[in-house]
């Protein structure tokens, strides 16, 4: 099969010309179409060739007559059968002498002499055309382009629809079929997963098994990608459009995934498959994957984040624009350090480079992606300290540096967030305003 035929192939069956149904591409259908037309040509061009051949044996006949006149009318004239006697006479055939018996008197002059031999010249004419014509294939298709060519200036127009070149049919996925609806995905703590309606859902309220309660949520549509983030630092992935709804309390997660011995979930991600996270653990190392990265269609999941010893999966942060954000990060030992999340690589599995610097049994206490000019929240036990956009700079340093030492108080951190944007009438905390 060559590359034009890939290119038009077409679902036609018909009957070709070997009188056999047959699915068909397009230059098939065309070179068999072409060689019926072909056939119809010759066929053509023989029958005129027989007509052609017939009238010249009834002109040769009645120049015979015309040469001969006088005796051609004494044996009409005197002979009883005078068919035969012409037949005979003259060694005419059964139609050449039909035709002499079948001459009126008005054609026996001398100019019809003349119209016979004129018509026997063009004739002549036309028989050696047809026989040259007949005798050789690459003439006869020449005359076959040229009355096609003539019936396409006489009848052809403008072609009415393009041709498109498309890729080849993919069976589409249950997620590319069913409607794309706002979700936000429940996780609970053990490991009971769920899909409620809409966006700002209020998942803490939700009904939770006895001694459950909410973990993570996630926020995107019920046909992109859903992952799941275990504690062996391992990615699962479920189809968001299937799960139970946040009406009930969920199904648990071990009962469609191979999650192995001792493995809880730690994180859900949704969202399109180009969209960045950071993977990190609490050993202080870290990469941005891609979502699509992530997915997997095995039930036993794809390792993705490799562990040092002891360590543990923290909860990832979502990545806007890498080039612009930064990255906060606070380690056990109350030490503060912010860098730009583009001196991460961008990996799809792997350890990760080093976050923060740290030392003997220290851990990372918390993470935070920040906008430019956005706050950060720092939670430490039941009070909050929200460093300022204006004091961030304070805490920038290079990539797996010690960073700075957090107020007194606050060295204890429990978790850091991105401040919450502020509303248009809320007072300025900086300025009291």
């Amino acid at each position: 099969t060559t590359d034009l035929e890939k290119s038009y192939r077409v679902n036609l069956n018909m009957i070709g010309t070997d009188g056999r149904p047959q699915v068909k591409n397009l230059p098939t259908i065309l070179g068999e179409w072409l060689e019926w037309r072909e056939g119809v040509l010759k066929r053509r061009l023989e029958h005129r060739l027989e007509k052609v051949l017939a009238r010249l044996h009834v002109l040769e006949g009645l120049l015979t007559a015309f040469l001969n006149i006088e005796e051609v009318i004494r044996i009409i004239r005197f002979e009883d059968e005078p068919k035969q006697v012409l037949m005979e006479t003259f060694s005419l055939s059964d139609r050449q002498a039909e035709a002499i018996l079948e001459l009126k008197l008005r054609h026996l002059q001398k100019l019809e002499e003349m119209k016979i031999r004129g018509e026997q010249e063009e004739l002549n004419a036309e028989r050696a055309a047809l026989e040259k014509r007949l005798a050789s294939r690459d003439a006869l298709r020449a005359l076959l382009a040229e009355e096609l060519e003539a019936d396409a200036e006489a009848y052809g127009d403008e072609r009415r629809c393009p041709v498109v070149e498309r890729s080849a049919a993919q069976a589409l996925s249950a997620s590319e079929v069913v409607s794309a609806e706002n979700i936000t995905v429940v996780l609970s703590q053990a490991g009971w997963i769920r899909a409620a309606k809409g966006h700002s859902v209020d998942a803490g309220n939700l009904s939770y098994r006895a001694g459950d309660a909410l973990l993570r949520t996630a926020e995107g549509r019920s046909n992109q990608t859903l992952v799941l983030l275990a504690s062996q630092g391992r990615s699962y992935q479920l189809p968001a459009h299937s799960l139970a709804s946040a009406r009930g309390q969920g199904e648990p997660v071990s009962g469609r995934l191979d999650l192995g011995d001792n493995a809880r979930m730690v994180d859900v991600l949704l969202g399109e498959t180009e969209q960045r996270y950071l993977l990190a653990s609490d050993a202080g190392y870290g990469f941005v994957a891609r979502l699509g990265e992530l997915a997997t269609r095995q039930r036993a999941g794809k390792a993705c984040l490799t562990l040092p010893d002891r360590a543990k999966v923290l909860p990832s942060c979502r990545i806007r624009d890498a080039e612009q954000q930064l990255l906060a990060v606070a380690s056990t030992a109350g030490r503060l350090l912010i860098f730009p999340v583009a001196d991460l690589p961008e990996l799809a599995r792997g350890k990760g480079n080093k976050l923060i610097g740290l030392r003997d049994e220290e851990k990372v206490a918390g993470l935070a992606v920040v906008d430019p000019g956005q706050a950060l929240v720092v939670t430490s036990g039941k009070r909050t300290l929200t460093v300022k956009s204006a004091e961030i700079e304070g805490f920038q340093g290079n990539r797996g540096s010690r960073g700075k030492p957090l107020p007194r108080g606050f060295q204890r951190v429990d978790a850091l967030a991105p401040a919450p944007p502020r509303s248009p009438s809320a007072a300025d905390p900086e300025t009291g305003a």
